[in-house]
């Protein structure tokens, strides 16, 4: 169960970041203004598939980049993205609550309609525990402007009934080990 909380934790992490990472050899682009559905679907695994929505605009996409961008200079001592034909790929080795994962994710679609991020893990979780390799793929579409209720950042989970805003998350950044 520790290895599916931290493997959706990465996820949660990389589902955010991956649309506002950047600052390296290349930028991904920023996501159209609105409405995203996402959904994280985890090949051979017995979690179902979590769908959520994120009202985003261009101001809340690079404010997660400069907030995602420091954390994950702390966490992670590879991040490498580049252009290819059908998008991007980004390599990323990490240690997230102890444990190392190193990833490889293909980015295809555009930014204003649909995406797909597809991510091959590989976790290291210690003596105690064989390593462990996941896939896990993010479909986000484009759903159109955001409801009367939503403000950009807010991210609602499944069943409407939990809504955060990645602004607040900041303040989670305090929580991380070594954070000041």
């Amino acid at each position: 169960m520790t290895r599916e909380l931290a493997a959706v934790g990465l996820g949660l992490c990389l589902l955010l970041a991956v649309p506002a990472d950047a600052v390296r050899a290349e930028e991904l682009p920023i996501r159209k203004a609105g409405l995203w559905e996402m959904k994280m679907i985890r090949a051979g695994s017995a979690m179902p598939e979590l769908a959520m929505q994120h009202c985003t605009d261009e101001t809340v996409d690079k404010e997660m980049h400069n907030m995602v961008s420091p954390m994950a200079k702390q966490i992670c001592s590879r991040q490498d993205i580049q252009k290819t034909a059908t998008g991007y790929v980004t390599d990323s080795v990490c240690s997230v609550a102890g444990v190392a994962v190193s990833s490889h994710s293909e980015v295809t679609g555009d930014f204003n309609s649909a995406y797909t991020v597809t991510t091959t893990s590989h976790s290291d979780l210690g003596s105690k525990a064989a390593p462990h390799d996941t896939v896990t793929r993010i479909e986000a579409k484009w759903l159109g402007a955001c409801k009367p209720d939503q403000k950009p950042g807010d991210i609602i989970m499944p069943g409407g009934g939990f809504k955060l805003n990645v602004k607040d998350a900041a303040k989670l950044r305090n929580l991380l080990p070594g954070a000041k």
